[in-house]
């Protein structure tokens, strides 16, 4: 007798791909995902305490502001992880409040690893019935990038996505992915996001990746076209980190019309009103429009 399936392998749900849901919400809502980042300066600006219920008012008024507005939002994940199981159980409630809200989600978990202990974190992030479970979640593929199968494998299997970390604008990255000039890390990483999107039908694959938006002139130094990936390009640093609209547009050139812009600290600083956050929202989507 064949050995039964398990309810995970068995569950297989019909969902249309990640890719193609957040080419939708961009189109229909503009390029813009919103950072939930409660830094414990935040918190303190919007008169909040620095405990988990600071943490859970913050985090839910965010996601009532501009979850009509944004294509996506991303919280954090560092920043509830240290509030320990409490704050990780507001994440849990503040990416259900996300889907009830039909915003799609990002949890920037920034997992790598190899193995069971890779599987693992994509069955936490990206299976159905898990509670942490978000429609993408951010990897770091410094391992290798084929560490990362289990989690490409699973996101594929239950119309989840994933952004893989490719070119940052820390300094530090550069020490990293920039290694090899034309044949660099990053451009190494992008050509197997690139083939990993193959799978994907539709305009976007759900492999995405995330290019920092203050890089300057790091894709032409490196000889790397964006191009061929298909999938869409996260871009953290809009706003309050000092990179315009503008700036987008000539850093990522023919690649633009791919670009999820993120702005954490440059709308949240419009907190704690609902209104001041969709105000904010809405100029951001403005700019980003006019480009």
């Amino acid at each position: 007798m064949p050995e039964s399936a398990s309810p995970q392998q068995a569950q297989q749900p019909a969902r249309e791909s990640f890719g193609s849901r957040l080419a939708a919400a961009m189109a229909a809502r503009g390029p813009l995902c919103v950072g939930i980042d409660p830094h414990p300066q935040l918190l303190a600006d919007w008169g909040l305490n620095d405990d988990v219920a600071g943490l859970e008012r913050f985090s839910l008024t965010v996601v009532e502001a501009v979850a009509s507005l944004a294509a996506a939002v991303k919280p954090q994940v560092a920043l509830y992880e240290r509030h320990g199981s409490a704050g990780m159980a507001v994440l849990e409630r503040t990416l259900a409040a996300s889907a009830e809200s039909g915003v799609l989600s990002i949890a920037d978990a920034k997992r790598g690893d190899i193995g069971s202990t890779m599987a693992a974190y994509a069955d936490a992030w990206l299976r159905d019935g898990s509670s942490l479970a978000a429609d993408s979640v951010t990897l770091s593929p410094y391992l290798g990038f084929e560490s990362l199968r289990p989690a490409l494998d699973l996101a594929a299997q239950y119309g989840r996505g994933v952004f893989v970390l490719a070119l940052t604008s820390n300094p530090e990255g550069k020490s990293v992915q920039h290694i090899g000039g034309s044949d660099s890390v990053a451009r190494r990483i992008i050509a197997a996001a690139a083939a990993e999107n193959q799978r994907y039908d539709g305009s976007l694959g759900s492999v995405g990746l995330v290019v920092g938006a203050t890089i300057g002139s790091a894709l032409e130094d490196l000889d790397i076209d964006l191009g061929p990936v298909r999938g869409a390009i996260l871009a953290p640093g809009l706003g309050a980190q000092g990179a315009t609209p503008a700036d987008l547009r000539k850093t990522f050139g023919a690649a633009y019309p791919t670009v999820l812009a993120t702005s954490s600290r440059g709308i949240l600083a419009a907190g704690p009103s609902v209104e001041g956050l969709r105000a904010a929202t809405a100029a951001t989507l403005a700019g980003l429009r006019s480009e």
